[in-house]
Order: structure tokens, then C-alpha cells, then sequence
């Protein structure tokens, strides 16, 4: 969908996963085996990792001012049962929030936010307004104000229906 670099840090991981279900047609990379692969997923952890892509795009809608497209299980409830434990470094002293060794999704989606937390990037990643779209991007411009995934498609499109609703609005005389 968009022409966006990939989100920073644990960030891009979220971004991916959201980006697994492509709305407008349909296509969902998870239904491939290596789609799965590329998140450690077996068959049997599918629906959890449907449930969390979903969570994660309603939080996402969220930063960008939208409401959940669906009704899904709170982010906060989800993330709530990721096993972490907190990472030190030997060299400086600094701490992270780490998933465990061979942890699930949930695991490593957890430790990405808290990085993004930290890091202040976390409300950065939105979701496209458009409802046929919510692709997942990571809002560079200076004000954070970004609403689609891409100006070129979803954006020119918004604002190809805003201008034909005004052309077809009925003009005073």
C-alpha cells in the first residue's frame, strides 16, 4: 500500500503485522505458510495473532484520531499476559524490557511498545483513515499530524470525493 519507510525499532514489527491484512482485497499474508514463518507462527497460534493484528490496528486508529474500525480485545488486556523480564546491559547499565527466549508474538509486540514508549514513537505509528485501507505507518511529518498511508492514494482519494460532494452540492443564486 504505502511508499513509507518502515517504522523504527520494535515499531516496524507492529507495522508488519498490521500490514498483514490488506483490507481492500481481502488478502491476508498470515493464510501462507510463510507469511506464518515470518512472525514464528504455527497454525495453531493464528487466531491470537489475528486477535493482537487487530487490537493493534484499533490502538493505531486511535493515534490518528479514528475510531476502532470493529469492536476487539483492549491492546492493554493482550499485551497484559506477554511474558517479559527486564534486559540489563553488563557495558552501561541500561534496562529494557526483553521477551523471553523463544517467546511468542504477543512477547515480542509487548516489548516493542515499551521500546516505543521510551523512545516516544509509539503514538507516531497510526493507522490510514481511509476504511478501506488502515495500513499501519509511522507518521514522519514535523507535526504528527498524518491521516493517510499514502497522499498519492488514499489521501488523493479523500480528497477527490470531498471535492465531487462540493461540486455536486446545490449552489446559491
Amino acid at each position: 500500500m504505502s511508499e513509507r519507510s518502515p517504522a523504527p525499532g520494535g515499531l516496524a514489527l507492529v507495522e508488519s503485522l498490521v500490514n498483514t491484512l490488506d483490507i481492500e482485497t481481502g488478502g491476508d499474508s498470515l493464510d501462507t505458510p510463510e507469511g506464518r514463518a515470518g512472525f514464528g507462527l504455527t497454525q495453531d497460534e493464528l487466531p491470537g495473532a489475528r486477535e493482537l493484528r487487530e487490537s493493534l490496528r484499533a490502538a493505531l486508529l486511535a493515534h490518528a484520531g479514528h475510531p476502532p474500525h470493529r469492536a476487539v480485545t483492549p491492546l492493554g488486556e493482550l499485551l497484559a499476559r506477554a511474558p517479559l523480564y527486564v534486559a540489563v546491559d553488563e557495558r552501561d547499565g541500561s534496562a529494557t524490557l526483553a521477551p523471553a527466549d523463544g517467546a511468542p508474538l504477543l512477547s515480542r509486540v509487548a516489548a516493542a511498545v515499551a521500546e516505543a514508549l521510551v523512545t516516544g514513537t509509539w503514538n507516531r505509528l497510526k493507522a490510514c483513515e481511509a476504511v478501506t485501507c488502515h495500513w499501519a505507518y509511522y507518521d514522519r511529518s514535523p507535526a504528527g499530524r498524518g491521516r493517510w498511508c499514502s497522499m498519492q492514494v488514499c489521501g488523493a482519494r479523500a480528497k477527490m470525493r470531498r471535492y465531487r460532494a462540493k461540486e455536486q452540492e446545490p449552489r446559491e443564486q
